[in-house]
């Protein structure tokens, strides 16, 4: 099959969506289908050259919305050169002007919500939720409702999408979603990680990796990280992904006055080796979340065996708490504490089987072949 991608942004400090069209494209080149994807990445930006598939950069885009007027005439002159078309994400007018030229041709669309119709959003942002309501019938709806499938990654963001708005209809179809195993040598990915953080040798690592945002639950896991480990001084917190909204320094403050300066590490967005050192070199994968629709990292960590002490609103937490792969809890601060003080208290056997149980995991759940192979599956049957 010809599958075009559709996405705002193939930027890596995008986090999962664009991660995920990444691998679900790599693995579906592998097995020989052409990937190609539309984006609203300005020519010229620098990630474009990093990125592993052909992309069209159809930007620069305008405002939040991410307007851009070069998008609908491409899509309408180069659709039909496609079998299918997958729209990533929503709420932008990369996927209205999807709608636009395809609803009414034989080029089929499905779409990822990515997690994007989660009811959190209309709990949490209220007046962002009216304005949503102001938009929705006339495009978003339309989206959902001419799409040949909505794809979920898992049965808890199906569940949740349902509950957004009361004017909802779709074809919900539920794929596997998930990453690649890395394949470097993993001594010498932990090397290049120590050496980029010689500091961090001999510690036991907390780590959190993703964009440094209150619905992470970022300040939970310094508040409970002094709760817990404080008096432990062979643990440490490391905090790796980037700061869009300047966050880090109301946090560092906290983490001053908890008296961890000394005890967390900024370590900034992390990629290729030194990412998957950070990986391996870790403990324990920490995400208390508010709202997360899968948690690509979360699947990295399973990869190199980390247990993934993660929120309930994780929405693969009932896949990994099945599985013990990790430890799950509510998205508080005691949920939180309680996270880091059950594996304190675990035996050494028990943490040992967990790190087993991690890997098992990910192999029989979210390598990114199997999801690879039912997305394919899905795609042919239409």
């Amino acid at each position: 099959m010809k599958i075009l991608h559709i996405i705002s942004s193939v930027d890596p400090a995008g986090g999962g969506p664009m991660e995920g069209v990444r691998q679900l494209g790599v693995a579906l080149t592998s097995a020989g289908h052409k990937i190609e994807v539309a984006s609203l990445d300005a020519p010229g930006s620098a990630f474009l050259k990093e990125f592993p598939l052909n992309v069209y950069p159809l930007g620069p885009s305008k405002f939040k919305y991410g307007y851009s007027p070069r998008l609908l005439p491409w899509l309408r002159k180069n659709h039909k050169s496609y079998d299918v078309v997958i729209v990533n994400g929503i709420w932008q007018y990369h996927s209205y002007a999807a709608w636009l030229a395809m609803h009414k041709s034989d080029t089929p669309y499905v779409l990822f919500t990515h997690g994007m119709l989660d009811p959190w959003f209309k709990q949490q942002y209220p007046l962002k939720h009216l304005k949503k309501w102001i938009y929705w019938p006339w495009a978003e709806y339309r989206v959902l409702r001419d799409a040949k499938a909505v794809l979920f990654t898992c049965e808890e963001e199906r569940r949740l999408a349902r509950s957004s708005f009361w004017l909802y209809r779709c074809n919900e179809i539920v794929v596997s979603y998930g990453t690649a195993s890395p394949n470097g040598n993993p001594d010498l990915e932990v090397q290049s990680f120590f050496s980029t953080f010689p500091h961090l040798q001999g510690k036991k690592l907390a780590l959190f990796m993703g964009r440094i945002h209150p619905k992470k639950g970022c300040d939970l896991m310094i508040e409970a990280f002094a709760k817990v480990l404080r008096p432990f001084p062979d643990w440490h917190l490391v905090i790796a992904g980037p700061d869009q909204i300047g966050w880090k320094k109301i946090l560092n403050e906290r983490a001053a006055e908890l008296g961890l300066s000394d005890r967390v590490t900024w370590a900034g967005m992390l990629n290729g080796p030194v990412k998957w050192g950070a990986l391996r070199a870790a403990e324990i994968f920490l995400l208390p979340s508010h709202q997360e629709n899968f948690g690509i990292a979360v699947a990295e960590a399973l990869a190199v065996g980390v247990p993934a002490l993660i929120s309930d609103q994780v929405n693969i937490w009932r896949e990994i708490d099945a599985d013990g792969a990790g430890i799950v809890s509510k998205d508080t601060l005691e949920g939180t504490r309680g996270l880091l003080q059950s594996y304190v208290e675990m035996t050494a056997e028990r943490k040992l089987a967990m790190r087993h149980s991690a890997k098992q995991c990910f192999q029989e759940r979210f390598e990114i072949k199997r999801a690879a192979h039912t997305l394919q599956t899905v795609l042919a049957s239409l």
